[in-house]
This record gives C-alpha cells, sequence and structure tokens, in this order.
C-alpha cells in the first residue's frame, strides 16, 4: 500500500494586472428587453449604444453595465 502526503497552500485572490492577461470588457444591457451591445474594451461605446437603444425604445429607461475583468488566484504560504 502506497502512503501519500498532502499539503495545502493559501491562495489569494488578485485582479491579474500581468501581460498576458485579458483585457478588461464592457458591454451595455437593457433591462427592459435584455438586449446588450458587444463587448468592447471601452465604456464609452456602451453608453453610445444604450443611447441610440433609447432613441428606437423610448420605454426603455433602465440599463445594465458589465464589467469583464481578469482574475487569478496567487499562491501563498504553505500551511
Amino acid at each position: 500500500m502506497t502512503r501519500a502526503t498532502y499539503r495545502f497552500r493559501e491562495h489569494v485572490l488578485t485582479p491579474d494586472t500581468g501581460p498576458d492577461s485579458d483585457p478588461w470588457q464592457y458591454a451595455m444591457e437593457c433591462k427592459g428587453c435584455g438586449q446588450r451591445n458587444g463587448s468592447s474594451g471601452s465604456a464609452e461605446d456602451g453608453t453610445e449604444w444604450a443611447a441610440d437603444h433609447l432613441k428606437g425604445n423610448p420605454g426603455h429607461l433602465t440599463y445594465r453595465e458589465i464589467i469583464t475583468r481578469p482574475y487569478r488566484f496567487e499562491p501563498g504560504a504553505w500551511l
């Protein structure tokens, strides 16, 4: 019979700002109909889309911004 020893390690979840990390992505969604613009790297693109969407849908007055940010676990001390 083989015996195994297991060790545990602390990890901390932090924003991934490394050179290989994905860029932040922004999208805007209409809460009235659920339609959303495509994701982009600029938050302003979503506000422009929302203004255009409102012009075609005067009753759609509420929106939600969706921000996608990369995170990673940083290994810490062995326990």
